[in-house]
C-alpha cells in the first residue's frame, strides 16, 4: 500500500478550512493508502506521493520533496492566497507551481487566476460537506451568521459597518463565529458589540457548534477579501441555509456568477440592503433558498472522493 503525505500549514488546533480540507482528504484516501498528515515534510524515503496545501506557506516541503525525489508526484493545492495574492509577487509561491506536476483549485474560475503556461497543468476539486434537513428558523427576527477568524482575508469590517446601519432594526440579529487572529480586529468586534446591541461576536467555536449555528441561521453572511473556494459556503448550502457573499471569484466559482444573493466587495450599503430585503420580503430569502438548493448537489462528498483518488491514481501511475 502506497504511502501518501499530506502537508498543511494549519493543524487541527487552527481550526481553519486548510486543515478542514486536509483531514477530510486523508480520511478519504485511507481506505487505500496509509496517509499522514504533517505542517513541514520531514523526508521519510517511502512517501510515494506528496500533497501540499498552500503554495507560499508550504514552500519549504515543496522544494524539499522535489530536491529528494525529483521523479515523485507531487500535487499543490492553492488556497486564496495563493491564487489572488502570493503567486503575482512571492518567488516562493511562483518556485512551487514550476515544481508541482498537478495544480489543484477549489472552484473553477480558480484556473483563470493563474499564468495562462499553468493552466495546463491544473485540476478543479470542489470540496463537499455532508448534506443535513435545514432547521425549523424563529419568525419573530432574521438571523444572520459570519463564520470566519478575525483577519484581513475575511474583511469582518464589512460585517460591523453592515451592523451599524442596522442597528435600529431589531428584528435583524448578527452572529459572528471566529478567533481573534489580529488583535486590532478584536477591538473592532467588542467595539461593535458596545455600539449594535444585536451584533455578538462569538469568538472560536469547535466545528459541530459552528455547524449547528449555521443550520440554525436564516443567511451566512461571507464578506470575504480573497477566497481560494470557502468551505463554509459549501457547509451552509448543503445544510439549507442560503449565503449572501462578496462578488469575487471564489465566491462566485461556487454560487455561479448570477447568483442574486452577492454584493459588490466591501460594500456595506449592499449588504444591509440584501439583509433588510430577506427580512422584509419573504420571497427574497426563498429565491436564494431555491439557488442554493440547485447548486447543493455539486457539493456531494461522493464527487470530491471520487475525483481526489482519481488525481491520486494517475499521479502515481504516472510516477511508475
Amino acid at each position: 500500500m502506497h504511502r501518501l503525505v499530506i502537508v498543511t500549514p494549519a493543524l487541527a488546533a487552527a481550526n481553519n478550512g486548510n486543515w478542514q480540507t486536509a483531514q477530510r482528504w486523508a480520511r478519504m484516501l485511507r481506505s487505500d493508502y496509509r496517509v499522514r498528515l504533517v505542517a513541514h515534510w520531514d523526508g521519510p524515503a517511502d512517501d510515494a506521493l506528496m500533497i501540499a496545501l498552500h503554495a507560499r506557506r508550504s514552500a519549504a516541503s515543496i522544494a524539499a520533496w522535489r530536491r529528494a525525489h525529483p521523479a515523485r508526484p507531487l500535487a499543490v493545492v492553492l488556497t486564496g492566497t495563493d491564487l489572488y495574492a502570493d503567486i503575482a509577487h512571492d518567488v516562493q509561491a511562483h518556485a512551487s507551481l514550476a515544481l508541482a506536476d498537478r495544480l489543484v483549485v477549489l472552484q473553477p474560475l480558480g484556473r483563470l487566476a493563474l499564468p495562462v503556461a499553468m493552466q495546463g497543468k491544473v485540476e478543479v476539486i470542489v470540496q463537499s460537506s455532508p448534506g443535513q434537513p435545514a432547521l425549523p428558523k424563529t419568525a419573530r427576527h432574521l438571523r444572520a451568521l459570519m463564520v470566519g477568524h478575525l483577519r484581513s482575508e475575511k474583511a469582518p469590517e464589512t460585517y460591523w459597518a453592515a451592523a451599524r446601519r442596522l442597528r435600529e432594526r431589531r428584528d435583524v440579529r448578527l452572529d459572528h463565529i471566529g478567533g481573534a487572529l489580529d488583535p486590532a480586529l478584536a477591538d473592532a468586534a467588542r467595539a461593535c458589540m458596545a455600539q449594535c446591541p444585536r451584533y455578538r461576536w462569538l469568538g472560536a467555536l469547535p466545528h459541530a457548534q459552528t455547524l449547528a449555528r449555521i443550520r440554525r441561521a436564516h443567511l451566512l453572511v461571507h464578506p470575504s477579501r480573497l477566497e481560494g473556494g470557502a468551505h463554509v459556503l459549501i457547509e451552509a448550502i448543503t445544510r439549507g441555509t442560503p449565503v449572501l457573499a462578496s462578488r469575487i471569484a471564489g465566491n462566485l466559482g461556487l454560487l455561479g456568477e448570477d447568483y442574486e444573493g452577492g454584493f459588490d466587495f466591501g460594500d456595506d450599503a449592499q449588504l444591509a440592503t440584501l439583509l433588510q430585503r430577506c427580512r422584509d420580503e419573504p420571497a427574497m430569502l426563498a429565491r436564494l433558498q431555491a439557488q442554493c438548493a440547485l447548486r447543493a448537489p455539486r457539493f456531494a462528498p461522493d464527487q470530491e472522493r471520487a475525483d481526489l483518488r482519481a488525481l491520486v491514481r494517475r499521479l502515481l501511475e504516472n510516477a511508475r
